[in-house]
């Protein structure tokens, strides 16, 4: 019997271990997203009563001025209420895909604080299932209002997707960042008519080149991370195409933000995509130059747009 409960116990012990680490983890990575969004929350009520204090924007960083993270990555959460102070809510119904877990997320703060409701995808069968946790945890019933799909998305199921789900028409925003095929799969949508449109561009790809990577629906990134998706100029002309102006990038290099031009009218002035372009900031903390990161990728297929 005893010799039975050893056995039981060595082999229990390193998933007690393993699971004990993750939750470690998990904790530490609470506090410091509260650290984070006590400190948003302080330059958000301070700032507006101090405004001779602060830097003064310069033009390429009108949005950016009013940028803050609570759920996002970098500070694309200020930036989206900034926007929709200017132009305004009509549904609340958001989508975004690539979300992983999502608890960092360019629509979280979005459902969580502010009761929008709208439909989250992820490749990922473990984030997405973690993300229905979250929002569970977060909001309670009310996480019934958001629909999660596991799926990877491609320019040939994108619209599929999104009607299977119950998403038509006109929504408020659409945030891509697949890593990937992210030109290829916007140009694709015509199920949804977003109002705003945040999109992940390659910095790494400069202001003037208009590239992206070549269609490939099973695409994953190389081991940099440096070669996906598309240049801002590209994803700034697609736009113009679909009815879209540029209004700003994120100051880290990160995201693009689009407004439907029939929305940004005596709104938001267009702004060119060499104003409006930032490199990418985390790379070039590193020591990465943006023409070193150019380098590293300029021999692989990219196809002109």
């Amino acid at each position: 019997m005893i010799t039975l409960l050893k056995q039981i116990i060595k082999r229990l012990l390193p998933v007690t271990v393993q699971r004990a680490i993750q939750d470690y983890r998990d904790i530490f990575r609470r506090l410091d997203a509260h650290e984070r969004r006590l400190r948003n929350l302080t330059a958000t009520l301070l700032t507006p009563r101090y405004p001779t204090l602060a830097m003064p924007p310069q033009f390429k960083d009108v949005i950016n001025a009013h940028g803050f993270k609570c759920f996002s990555q970098n500070n694309e959460d200020g930036i989206l209420l900034y926007a929709f102070s200017k132009i305004g809510a009509t549904n609340r119904q958001f989508v975004e895909f690539g979300i992983q877990d999502g608890r960092q997320c360019n629509t979280a703060n979005l459902s969580l604080n502010f009761g929008w409701r709208g439909l989250l995808m992820d490749a990922g069968v473990e984030g997405i299932e973690s993300a229905r946790r979250f929002y569970a945890d977060m909001i309670g019933a009310a996480a019934q209002e958001i629909r999660f799909r596991q799926c990877f998305v491609t320019a040939e199921n994108i619209n599929t997707v999104l009607s299977e789900s119950g998403t038509a028409g006109e929504i408020d925003l659409l945030s891509i960042d697949i890593d990937g095929n992210d030109y290829w799969v916007w140009k694709a949508i015509t199920a949804i008519s977003p109002r705003v449109v945040v999109i992940e561009y390659n910095a790494s790809l400069g202001a003037e080149k208009s590239v992206t990577i070549p269609y490939n629906a099973g695409f994953m990134p190389d081991e940099t991370g440096l070669y996906r998706g598309a240049s801002l100029q590209a994803l700034t002309k697609l736009a113009h195409e679909k009815g879209y102006v540029l209004i700003g990038c994120e100051a880290n290099g990160v995201n693009a933000f689009f407004v439907r031009r029939d929305i940004a009218q005596g709104k938001f002035a267009e702004i060119s995509v060499t104003d409006a372009y930032f490199p990418h900031a985390r790379l070039i903390m590193r020591g990465l130059s943006a023409e070193h990161q150019y380098e590293l990728v300029k021999s692989l297929p990219f196809e002109s747009v």
